[in-house]
């Protein structure tokens, strides 16, 4: 049947097919062959590249975790794992008590033209008996300006407890002095220390304070020494000092077992465990049944004199 209408056409064959489209939404090439030019950047922006960089951080610190995990698992696997700390700890560097002071300035920080004061809140009804040691022993290392007040929270302290730091007869300028010890008597639920007062939160706690105390002998311990001397802190404070009967002789039992390989609790030289532990024993009047070992240790700790002096309050 013949066409009705005819048409003339608008463009030669091939002509129309080279200006249809052969995709939707066309989009720049992304790939370029070799030798060609690059194509021009836009630029990245800076918070994106932060995050880039804080990805990459936290993934280094991931993998040198992961590093350092494996090799304790594999350390924890192999036969030696339960060998006996004794000899680390005997070939750990102790600095005795009886050596030159160490500086205060590079534990405390530096403030010129000031005293360094450690000013202690307690309880006269519970008594820090091993911060009272602990200061004593700080007295025969450092000049101390020492000092005892008494809070209007607490209408009475027993005498004894407001001479603990003994009579200062020698009174010097405060600035020949290297540091400041102010026990504050106050109803407080646990001691409360600081150092800073403008600046510094309170340290709670007769074991963290006297853990604080005791390093400002500057003694340097490795990690496995370490650890014990915090573990026997725990102990003797949480256990014998505020445990059950059958703690307290659980407690006993792991200290004579320690003493009978060491002179002290750990290693050979005293640390702030046997502090906290004789104290705790004095406190809860379980000294006269100890073991024979614990017995031998207490003789030792009490015939140094910060010890006996700390005795003279529990009368």
């Amino acid at each position: 049947m013949p066409a009705m209408y005819k048409v003339r056409p608008l463009h030669s064959a091939g002509v129309l097919a080279d200006h249809l489209p052969t995709c939707m939404y066309p989009l720049p090439n992304l790939h370029r062959a070799p030798g060609t030019a690059a194509p021009p950047q836009e630029e990245v922006d800076p918070s994106l590249q932060a995050l880039e960089s804080r990805q990459e951080e936290i993934l280094k610190r991931l993998y040198e975790l992961k590093s350092a995990v494996d090799g304790l698992s594999k350390m924890i696997q192999t036969p030696d794992a339960d060998f006996d700390v004794t000899n680390i700890i005997q070939t750990d560097e102790f600095s005795p008590l009886t050596t030159n002071g160490a500086d205060l300035d590079l534990m405390l920080g530096k403030d010129y033209g000031a005293l360094k004061d450690v000013v202690i809140n307690a309880n006269p009804s519970l008594p820090p008996l091993s911060l009272l040691v602990i200061h004593s022993l700080l007295c025969e290392r450092y000049k101390i300006l020492s000092a005892v007040h008494t809070h209007s929270s607490v209408k009475s302290v027993p005498e004894n407890l407001l001479k603990c730091f003994g009579e200062q007869t020698k009174k010097q300028p405060r600035h020949e002095y290297q540091l400041g010890f102010t026990l504050i008597w106050k109803d407080v639920p646990k001691p409360q220390m600081k150092f800073s007062i403008q600046t510094m939160c309170p340290i709670e706690g007769e074991g963290n304070i006297a853990r604080f105390l005791f390093s400002l002998f500057g003694q340097k311990y490795n990690a496995v020494t370490s650890t014990l001397i915090d573990s026997w802190v725990d102990t003797a404070l949480f256990q014998l000092k505020e445990g059950s009967s059958k703690e307290r002789g659980a407690v006993l039992r792991s200290m004579n077992a320690a003493l009978g390989k060491s002179s002290w609790l750990v290693g050979n030289e005293l640390t702030v465990a046997d502090v906290v532990a004789w104290c705790a024993l004095q406190q809860t009047g379980t000294a006269n049944t100890a073991p024979a070992n614990v017995q031998k240790w207490m003789k030792s700790c009490e015939n140094l004199a910060p010890f006996s002096s700390v005795m003279k309050l529990l009368l």
